[in-house]
């Protein structure tokens, strides 16, 4: 049977690991001691919106702190936070076995690139999550919001389809993968408004000013994409370029026609929201940076994401956690971009 790695035992990397092994693969975990000592005397429990519950006990699962754990990987998981990339591809340079297939499964538009650079013998695909996992306790990770797995298309992945179809996690195919990452990107630019919220998501999404923040952020990352040539992918029910007009609509309005924008579980929040709650360093510059980077190369500017950028950094460095009501928070938006309210 072939291996599975997981490198990265976070929220992303214990679910989707832990239903594969429940669906029958071998599959291994790499992850800091906090998360192995619990796997090894918790074992799994996974659960899903649906009420769909999985568990695993400890006595089946492989878990190390020791990144060599990947030298016996025939299809290695990279779940890491994007600022670790980097320190996962120099750990992986040193153990992988030439031809091993590595997939990106991170937040982010570069992060296959910088493994790819680092692992020249490996085939290095992009993938996607697009749903949200919060951790319910010491190793119960549940799945909040609906969606399937994407990756990039490669004949050398084919083998390892089959394992995630058992699994229940189908993955879907594309040919190229920027559309779909960048289509992620505009979703996930509610995870800095939601960490400046500090309340669940989906009582935040609720909320019209909030809306109308993530609104301007993706209106303004869409006019960075179409001079870019880059077309996102639909990965909702109405294109996305249609998105923002929705997020500004009255709040009864919203609650029919984004409906799957609220279908998450009442308690779920952002894994930004959760960094700035255990005083982690947070993605911001692998989410609403990629748009500020994106404007820079077309010689452009991006004031909206830049502030949200720019708000969530002092949050980081903050003593006490902030929680911006929806009508603040767009007032500094509108005065970033010098609207009027």
């Amino acid at each position: 049977m072939a291996k599975i790695v997981i490198y990265g035992a976070g929220l992303i990397g214990c679910y989707v690991g832990g239903r594969l092994l429940a669906g029958g693969s071998d599959v291994s975990f790499i992850g800091h001691a906090r998360v192995t000592g619990q796997l090894r005397n918790q074992g799994l429990t996974l659960s899903r919106y649906d009420e769909s519950r999985w568990h695993v006990p400890p006595e089946r699962i492989e878990v190390s702190t020791d990144p060599a754990t990947a030298a016996r990987a025939d299809l290695v998981l990279v779940t890491v936070k994007s600022t670790a990339t980097a320190t996962a591809a120099a750990e992986l340079a040193n153990v992988l076995r030439a031809g091993t297939i590595v997939v990106s499964f991170q937040n982010g538009i570069g992060n296959a690139d910088v493994l790819r650079a680092a692992l020249p013998q490996s085939t290095v695909l992009e993938g996607m999550v697009p749903f949200n996992v919060v951790e319910r306790g010491p190793g119960a990770f549940h799945q909040g919001s609906a969606g399937e797995l994407e990756i990039r298309h490669a004949p050398a992945m084919q083998p390892f389809v089959d394992a995630f179809s058992k699994a229940g996690l189908p993955l879907i195919q594309h040919a190229d993968m920027l559309p779909v990452q960048w289509a992620k990107l505009l979703l996930n630019l509610n995870n800095a408004i939601n960490a400046l919220a500090n309340r669940p998501l989906k009582e935040e999404l609720s909320q019209r000013a909030y809306r109308i923040c993530l609104g301007m952020a993706q209106k303004e990352a869409l006019a960075l994409l179409k001079r870019a040539g880059i077309r996102p992918a639909r990965l909702t029910p109405l294109p996305a370029t249609w998105v923002p007009r929705v997020l500004g609509v009255p709040d009864a309005w919203f609650e029919r026609l984004g409906r799957r924008m609220l279908t998450i579980d009442p308690l779920a929040r952002s894994s930004m929201s959760d960094d700035l709650a255990a005083g982690r360093a947070t993605e911001i510059d692998w989410i609403n940076g990629e748009v500020v980077r994106l404007a820079k190369r077309l010689g452009q500017t991006a004031p909206v994401n830049e502030r949200l950028c720019e708000l969530v950094r002092e949050a980081e460095r903050a003593d006490v956690r902030l929680s911006w009501s929806g009508e603040a928070l767009l007032a500094e938006m509108r005065a970033a971009t010098g609207a009027s309210s």
